[in-house]
């Protein structure tokens, strides 16, 4: 009895020891469905179908520094893509931040993580650590919150009024 393997989409048969397939050096774009063919000279093939998940340590895609004045609503994000879904700690300087305490809320979407400050203050401004874990592994990446101007410019026109009109003096 002859036995052939056949493992799509890339047709690779490494190993395989009666219901076992070894596939080795497989990386996380190879994630997804495989088609399994068993055959025989006896029988007709068995066609089974298989997720394979590739676990793998957070990689942050996405840290951005973002500038807001103050008593403006600021957002700091940070994304992360990782298998198992990475779960997120921020922080700032050494000290780590917790949803609902000194005026920050933490929320947490899929593979996004947002810092929210609904009333930036002059104490916010400053560099923050974004973590992402899972059991494959750690990462951080840093993101600053600055300070940004205000200025409006409704609230000029009285001075620019007062400019103009003593320079055609």
């Amino acid at each position: 009895m002859h036995e052939k393997i056949s493992v799509f989409p890339d047709t690779v048969c490494v190993g395989s020891n009666g219901e076992h397939l070894e596939l080795t050096g497989i990386t996380k774009e190879q994630s997804g469905s495989y088609e399994c063919i068993a055959s025989n000279d006896i029988s007709t093939p068995d066609v089974r179908t298989v997720q394979v998940t590739v676990n793998y340590p957070p990689f942050i895609s996405k840290a951005r520094s973002t500038g807001t004045p103050v008593g403006q609503k600021g957002v700091l994000q940070c994304e992360a893509s990782a298998v198992p879904r990475a779960d997120f700690e921020w922080y700032k300087e050494d000290r780590r931040l917790f949803n609902g305490l000194n005026g920050v809320k933490i929320e947490n979407h899929g593979k996004q993580s947002m810092l929210v400050f609904f009333n930036v203050s002059e104490e916010d401004y400053g560099n923050y650590t974004c973590v992402a874990m899972n059991t494959m592994g750690i990462t951080n990446a840093s993101i600053i919150l600055y300070g940004k101007t205000n200025i409006r410019f409704q609230s000029m026109k009285p001075w620019l009024g007062a400019l103009i009109t003593q320079l055609k003096l």
